[in-house]
């Protein structure tokens, strides 16, 4: 017997054999927390069919006759998955149009028995299906997967699968410095690993925020042999304009740098990046600026360096992928990850052999 089966019966098999020890039915049903029309139930139960009868006594059976039948219930599900944008009603509608008549409530009730009742979960059984048998996705559906890849970025769930794969950038003002002015700092953090990097400026354009993606963070991935496939930037205008003209853009193409960007007026623009400069705003500046006075932005910058590498190999991250572990742990331990999965690094080998060929 299963140990739930043991949950279900254990209590009324056991009230009704409280009750036949005491003697006295009123006495063991106040005892157990039960009425007396329980136990009278439970003994009828249990007189007809023993304690396996109590086991089924209060799982619900579905009514089959009130279901749809099997091929319009399987009409309906391939539906919600070749067009998971549809509600209930507009899926009724498309299917009224092919001669299958069913209420929108008809629809919805075959979504919740296959687990198909939101957009999300629609979404996810098309990921899936398109995975396992390797079908060809329609225009219609690419931009439904697209749209919702935009909504996650913009609420901070971000999809990343290996270090390099995305990046997240975003500008920090750390405050007005005495003979220096303001103070912007140029954040970079891998969105797998939570390697981060971090570069101050005395401005906010399109230049500085390239410049940190060209002296600080790719030479670093370069040095790693990874490439960085994309980077998520809010809207500001040091990351977007058009591209003739924008160093930032002209710089993500030259790179050959996807760039997504966050939605529209969301309160949630770049997640990751904001709680970070949380984290290093309370155990940095807040500190930093209360024991040294800094004369010039690069004495500030040679510090920030020394509290990054603190943050980067010496401090325990609760991230997603790094359960526990640093980021720079993380990077290391799933570096093979990304060398497997990166076109880059595949083509590069590539070249190599074949040079190798040809000198031989």
């Amino acid at each position: 017997m299963s140990t739930l089966a043991e949950k279900v019966i254990k209590p009324k098999a056991g009230l009704l054999e409280l009750a036949k020890q005491l003697g006295n039915v009123s006495q063991a049903c106040k005892y157990l927390g039960y009425s007396r029309d329980s136990y009278y139930r439970f003994q009828k139960l249990y007189a007809e069919g023993g304690e396996y009868a109590l086991q089924d006594l209060n799982r619900s059976r579905p009514n089959i006759k009130n279901r749809v039948p099997e091929h319009l219930e399987e009409a309906i599900v391939n539906l919600a998955i070749e067009n998971p944008a549809l509600g209930q009603e507009r899926a009724a509608n498309e299917l009224r149009q092919k001669g299958i008549m069913v209420s929108g409530s008809g629809v919805r009730s075959v979504w919740l028995r296959h687990v198909l009742e939101s957009f999300k979960k629609r979404l996810k059984a098309l990921e899936a299906k398109s995975a396992q048998e390797g079908i060809l996705l329609t225009e219609e559906q690419l931009q439904a997967l697209e749209r919702a890849t935009q909504a996650k970025e913009a609420h901070g769930e971000i999809e990343t699968e290996h270090a390099g794969y995305l990046g997240a950038q975003d500008t920090y003002f750390v405050g007005t410095m005495k003979g220096v002015g303001r103070i912007y700092q140029q954040t970079f953090i891998d969105t797998y690993t939570k390697v981060a990097f971090a570069k101050l400026y005395t401005e906010k354009t399109a230049i500085t925020a390239a410049d940190m993606l060209n002296g600080t963070v790719l030479p670093w991935f370069t040095e790693q042999g990874i490439d960085l496939l994309r980077i998520l930037t809010d809207r500001g205008t040091e990351y977007c304009g058009k591209i003739e003209n924008h160093a930032y853009q002209l710089y993500l193409a030259i790179e050959n740098i996807d760039h997504s960007k966050t939605k529209v007026r969301s309160p949630q623009t770049n997640g990751i990046c904001e709680r970070f400069h949380r984290t290093m705003k309370q155990e940095f500046y807040d500190v930093a600026f209360r024991k040294k006075i800094y004369n010039s932005l690069e004495e500030l910058q040679i510090d920030v360096e020394e509290w990054l590498k603190k943050y980067n190999i010496f401090r325990p991250h609760s991230g997603k992928y790094c359960y526990g572990k640093t980021p720079m742990q993380t990077f290391l331990d799933a570096k093979h990850i990304a060398l497997e999965k990166n076109i880059g690094t595949i083509l590069r080998q590539s070249d190599s052999l074949t040079n190798l060929a040809q000198t031989a």
